[in-house]
């Protein structure tokens, strides 16, 4: 007889919490000390910022960054340094977070959606060519999750019809291709270090490229059109104000001490999770490409099978598996289904603008029956890991005699 599950009265299989988020420590107090008593608390003055420019951008192996205060205005500097403005398209994944298509949508450009492989979630290469056309002025993979997309793909297809690649690297951070850490990969990357990541000043962001030109024209726009390297009155051209402070880079330089290590522990982790998931039908965890060399591990996702689990859905099973102890989440919501998204569209490039979209049935399965565990969970034990595969098995158990 299966064991009575914690929705119907039974023991959950945990009680005490994943580890907490965000992590600090003596470092963190240390920076921010000397950020408050030098007096230089912005870009401008500071050392900090600047600092961990090099630092990240070396870290994710490029030449150039530059810090801005959120991942979403780091999408939209990128966008603008690109030359995507009014009436210009840019192709993305149908499914991943808004800010992607959103900070497009404020650049003036429509945003066209593909479908993803099932199997990854991410990105599907072979679905881009169909939708590209004379307007198409960037190629946005999106490095969901953590794990790089099919970058040898898209980056031929960029290159075959001279269009940019941007990737949208903002939950990818010490992920990589082929060896190669991504970001730079393609023309421009950008990241994020908003309160979730897993590495955070609570926000932030940064553009990283290998294209000096790229850089320069970038730190003009973020800097209200001053040179790298020019004075306080020297502007070369219009620009915006999307400076990161010193206290932001100040955390953000201890986080980054500690990132590698939190990485190996999430690998760890996230290995042990799929072995035990293999055992389970009806839970698929997302096939890892053989060219990636490093995953981000923000999100661990893996596909939910009702059939496996006597017809439940996978509302039922989060509820189940989180009375377990469990924290779970569901996946996104398919980018061209969302309601900002296509009231957006309609307003401003009219209503073919939403109904030419192409059709995205593999991202509105995934969203459907995706199941994702948050990096901090990755962060736990081997016996964090080993509960979590076995509130599963209990449910499945369960629901299936």
């Amino acid at each position: 007889m299966a064991e009575q599950l914690a929705i119907d009265g039974g023991a959950p299989v945990r009680t005490t919490p994943f580890p907490s988020w965000p992590i600090h420590g003596v470092r963190e107090e240390e920076l921010l000390g000397e950020v408050l008593r030098g007096g230089e608390w912005g870009e401008i003055t500071g050392k900090k910022v600047h600092a961990f420019a090099r630092q990240f951008a070396s870290f994710q192996g490029a030449r150039y960054g530059v810090c801005v205060p959120n991942g979403t205005l780091a999408l939209e500097l990128a966008f603008e340094a690109l030359g995507v403005g009014h009436g210009d398209e840019i192709i993305t994944s149908a499914y991943t977070f808004i800010a992607t298509a959103g900070a497009a949508l404020t650049m003036g450009a429509k945003p066209v959606f593909v479908d993803i492989d099932p199997e990854t979630n991410l990105i599907d290469p072979a679905r881009i060519e169909a939708v590209t056309t004379p307007k198409t002025k960037a190629l946005v993979p999106v490095h969901v999750g953590g794990q790089p997309a099919d970058l040898d793909a898209v980056l031929e297809i960029g290159r075959r019809h001279g269009i940019p690649v941007l990737e949208d690297a903002c939950q990818a951070w010490g992920a990589a291709w082929r060896g190669t850490p991504v970001g730079a990969i393609g023309d421009a990357g950008t990241f994020s270090f908003q309160e979730s990541k897993n590495i955070t000043a609570g926000e932030g962001g940064i553009l990283v490229t290998n294209d000096r030109h790229l850089f320069d024209l970038a730190w003009r726009i973020h800097d209200c059109g001053r040179p790298p390297e020019g004075s306080s009155f020297e502007h070369e051209m219009p620009g915006r104000n999307l400076r990161m402070t010193e206290w932001q880079a100040a955390i953000l330089l201890a986080q980054l001490e500690r990132l590698s290590e939190a990485m190996s522990t999430r690998t760890r982790n996230a290995a042990r999770l799929t072995a035990s998931l293999t055992e389970i039908s009806g839970l698929v965890a997302m096939k890892v490409d053989d060219r990636i060399t490093s995953h981000g591990w923000h999100l661990y996702q893996m596909r939910f099978d009702p059939t496996a689990f006597g017809g439940r859905s996978r509302a039922d099973f989060l509820t189940a598996l989180r009375a377990e102890g469990i924290p779970c989440g569901a996946g996104y919501v398919p980018l061209p289904y969302q309601k900002a998204i296509r009231n957006a569209l309609r307003s401003r490039f009219g209503e073919e603008a939403v109904t030419g979209q192409p059709d995205v049935p593999r991202a509105a399965e995934a969203g459907e029956h995706t199941v994702l565990f948050v990096q901090t969970m990755l962060l736990g034990t081997d016996e964090d890991m080993d509960e979590i595969a076995t509130a599963c098995r209990k449910i499945q158990r369960a629901w299936s005699s």
